[in-house]
């Protein structure tokens, strides 16, 4: 069965994780301990943990965990104020960052796990 917004963000906040606002279907998370922000954005009632750009290089890595897919191209999005924005299908600046499908609680989990792990060194 796949994993539901609500299981994803109890996941979230199990971790640690502290909401800071929801505006339509993307909600900011800060990590714990931190000022590293993720974004969980739903579309189709599929969850997607969005993270900043400068982590693009452990894609491989989260790509490997059971449950978890990157999406294909950067992921665009206003309200993802703490990441950095570029020029994409218009002259304003979007905010972007890098995406990743959700398909289990247990993903969640890891792939959390695994950015906490890949931040502390």
């Amino acid at each position: 069965m796949p994993v539901s917004a609500e299981q994803v963000t109890e996941q979230l906040i199990a971790l640690k994780c502290r909401s800071n606002f929801k505006i339509k279907n993307i909600t900011e998370f800060m990590l714990p301990s931190s000022k590293e922000a993720i974004y969980l954005h739903i579309e189709g009632g599929q969850p997607k943990i969005v993270i900043r750009p400068a982590f693009e290089v452990f894609s491989d890595d989260f790509s490997a965990l059971d449950g978890v897919s990157r999406i294909s191209d950067v992921f665009h999005n206003n309200e993802m104020t703490r990441f950095p924005t570029r020029i994409y299908k218009s002259a304003n600046p979007i905010h972007y960052g890098v995406a990743f499908k959700i398909g289990t609680e247990k993903s969640a989990k890891e792939f959390i796990e695994l950015l906490l792990k890949i931040m502390n060194g």
